[in-house]
Parts: C-alpha cells; structure tokens; sequence
C-alpha cells in the first residue's frame, strides 16, 4: 500500500483554507497546563531501512523451532494468496463499515462469511466478530442468560474439560454479573464429561450447559447425550469447537435431537498465522430464535428499489448504535482483518479442503501417539477417541524432559501442570497437517535418548493403554 504524506506546500495551503498560521493553532483550546510538553522519552525516528532490520531481529529472538504445541493455538498450512489479497489496501486499510454507501465491498465480505461460518456450524445466524474464542465464550455465556428467559438461577454448567484461558476469561467477565459458574468433573479414564456428573444438577434450574468439542485434552465429547440432557432440564447448550474439525466432526447445529443453541470458537485456525501469540478472532452462530440476544455485528443482504443487490448492517445490538441500557455488548470493534483471511481461506479450501486437512491433522496425530507410545516411561493419559491433540503421560519428570527437547529446537507440548495437576507430568501433545513423518520420527528420537540418558530402567513396567 502506497504511503503518500503531505509536502510542506500541501500543509501550507490546508492552514491557508481555514485562517490558521500553523499547526499550533489547531489545538490553540487546549490550556497550557494540560499539554504533555516535550516527550523527552520517545526514541529518535529510524529509517525505513533501520526499522525492518529492528523487526527482523525480533522476530529472529523467537527463532523457528518445530511446533507440537496446540492447547487452543494451531500452526496450519496458509496459501500465500490469502495474506497476499487479505493485505490489499482495500481491505487493509478499511475499517468500520457503518457507511454502507461506501463500504460495500467490505460488507459483502463479512456476510459471505457469516454465510459459512453458519454452514460451517449448522446453526442459521453468525455475527462478525468476536476478539477471541476465550471472550466469545464470556459472551455466549451472557447471551444465554438473556435467552432463556424461563431460567431465573443464572447458573452455568461448565466442565473442567473446557479451555482452562476459557474458564478463566469468562469467569472474570461474567463474575460480577450475578452469574454462577459451575465446573463439572471429567472422567479420570476418558477425559470427557459424563451425563453421570451433570446428573447431580437434574431438576434444578440451570441457565446453559456448556460443551467444548474436541474438548480440551482433544477428547470428543458425547455430544449428543451431553446436548440432550441440557435440553431435556431445561438448559440452553453452548458448544466450543475447533473450526477445522468441523470439516469431519458433526457440526454444533446437529448435536442431539434439537442441535446446540450457541456455537463460538477461536477462529485462529482458519488462515490466522500464530504470531507469537496473536491477534486472532472469536466467532459466535447461534439459532435464528436467539438471533436478537446476539453481541456484535450482523451484516444482512437484501435489494434496493431497482433490483440491485445490497448489503448493510442490520440488527445492531452494540451501545454505539442503541440506548446504553438496552445494548447487549460493550464490543466496540472487532478483528475485521482476520475475518477477511479467514474468508479467504475458507473459500480456497471449500468443505473438501477443510476435511482433507482435518483429516491429515488427525492421521499424523495418531502418528505421532503411537511413535511416542512405544517408548518407555510415555503413554497416553487417556483411553477415548481424540481428535488432533492427545494428553501423554510421563513417568519422568516432565521439565528433564521439556528442556532438552528445547534445547533441541522442538516445543514438544503444553505442560498441564499448572491447569490440571492432578495428572502430573502430563503433556499435551499435538499434530496438524503442518508435521511431516520426519518431523514425528524426529521427535521421538530425540525424546528416545532423552529418556535413555534419564534412565529407562527407572520406569515402571506397565501395560500400554489403548
């Protein structure tokens, strides 16, 4: 995108047009006492030249180690023509579209995605968009409070199967909201949630259930048992899902008789490079009843008087656009950016891309479980079927194990010491499209002497889980 400043002469003429001498008088109201002064601080300007070596440098720092690290973040193939257009300035440079008149290309984006991320999930409306899948669910959360009306307790079923960040965040929004989080234990041979622990809740007045899938240790959930219960006493579902997994796993809106009322998710996976961390999109679909309770933007299509087809936005729910008191969001943006990656990712890929990735995720996860698993000391914590992520359990300590595989330019897994340590040295471990069998082979090797040097013999001999 060209950078075009204004000339000395350009300035000129401007201060001439509206009777000013210079610049000064453009903040001539601010008083003296409440002007900033000199920033003595702020660093000399670099040059073009000296501020890309900067950045390079920088980004060197986090150098390129071989990534088996998920955990809610994943490292996916992008094709290069989708940063390529995303970068465009038409798409760069634009932001918010409440000028339909001039915004009709950035519109027409957002509903085209809002279009399949509603195909994607099998539910009929999408906004656009979210800040993260963490704040998304803290939002879905607050939606469902609004929507089931016939529910007065406030109070949401959330088991510790969820993203532990996800727990947190939403706990944090939705805590001084007079809502009650309740977390539901996961079963210590599976790792999912069973119907037996929501049971202890039957007949009282619960809100919403939430249903992460895969969940968190990449388990699938028994969705449609989990779904059907929340309904049958009276909950509203919110499902969390991974969008890739939606191109093989059955979609949110299918779950159990009636289909879950609310999806939302991290968006990352779809064509949003992991950055060191970010930024990435939350989304959020839900069914067209719930439609009004929705945070955020909704773009709709429709038809002027001479046929032509148009695009603006429509139910605008946001305190910008409404009395404060009757907003149903204080969002007040959104990460229009990656939206438009991800849109162009998703319409490369198509529901046969999407699955064929998902697909590969999975075949080199199981890969990888089952290298890992041949080795002493190293097995897997649980027993059910998984998607691209699987918790491995080591009978060694976990840092004589992580840190020499760093040193080795490997991030082998996310340490679940912190958020669940009640499995010990448990790591979870995961695979994308991305890992190739070297890279497995590779892996396992180096953990193979790392394991050798720890000492073998010190493991105790027990039977492989499945």
């Amino acid at each position: 995108m060209p950078f075009i400043p204004h000339t000395e002469e350009d300035i000129r003429q401007m201060l001439e047009a509206i009777g000013a001498s210079d610049l000064d008088d453009l903040f001539d109201e601010i008083p003296d006492s409440l002007r900033a002064g000199e920033l003595s601080k702020i660093p000399d300007g670099l040059s073009e030249q000296e501020i890309s070596r900067l950045m390079m440098e920088r980004s060197e720092q986090d150098g390129r180690p071989m990534c088996f690290i998920g955990a809610g973040a994943y490292e996916h193939h992008i094709p290069a023509v989708v940063w390529e257009i995303t970068t465009r300035g038409e798409f760069y440079s634009a932001y918010t579209p409440y000028q339909a008149e001039a915004s009709q290309g950035t519109l027409q984006l957002i509903y085209e995605y809002q279009t399949m991320m509603t195909q994607l999930t099998a539910l009929d409306v999408s906004n656009a968009s979210m800040y993260d899948g963490a704040s998304a669910l803290a939002e879905a959360v607050l939606m469902a409070v609004r929507a089931n009306r016939k529910s007065k307790s406030r109070r949401i079923l959330v088991p510790r199967t969820v993203h532990p960040d996800y727990r947190s965040a939403t706990r944090t929004i939705v805590g001084n909201q007079g809502i009650e989080l309740v977390e539901i234990p996961y079963s210590p041979e599976g790792g999912h949630t069973l119907t037996e622990s929501l049971d202890a809740h039957r007949g009282e007045d619960i809100t919403a259930v939430v249903v992460q899938q895969p969940n968190f240790f990449g388990i699938l959930e028994e969705v449609d048992e989990l779904t059907d219960w929340a309904h049958e006493n009276g909950a509203l579902v919110i499902a969390v899902v991974n969008p890739v997994s939606l191109g093989i796993l059955k979609p949110p809106g299918e779950w159990g008789g009636a289909g879950a009322d609310i999806a939302c998710g991290e968006g990352q996976p779809l064509g949003v490079p992991l950055s060191s961390g970010g930024p990435y999109f939350g989304f959020m679909c839900s069914k067209q009843a719930l439609v009004r309770q929705m945070p955020g933007r909704i773009v709709g299509r429709t038809v002027d008087r001479d046929d032509r087809v148009g695009y603006t936005l429509t139910l605008q729910a946001r305190e910008q656009h409404i009395r404060r008191s009757k907003a149903t969001s204080n969002i007040c943006t959104n990460q229009g950016l990656l939206v438009t990656a991800a849109t162009i990712h998703m319409s490369l890929l198509g529901a046969e891309g999407l699955a064929r990735v998902a697909q590969a995720c999975h075949d080199n996860m199981r890969k990888l479980k089952d290298s890992l698993s041949a080795l002493p000391c190293v097995e897997p914590q649980f027993n059910r079927p998984f998607f691209h992520e699987v918790v491995m359990r080591f009978e060694l300590p976990l840092q004589d194990v992580v840190r020499p595989l760093v040193a080795h330019g490997l991030l082998p897994g996310y340490s679940l010491a912190r958020d669940y340590p009640e499995l010990g040295n448990a790591l979870l471990v995961c695979a994308t499209e991305t890992r190739t069998d070297a890279d497995i082979a590779l892996y396992t090797d180096h953990l193979a002497k790392i394991i050798d040097r720890q000492g073998a013999a010190a493991c105790p001999a027990a039977p492989k889980t499945a």
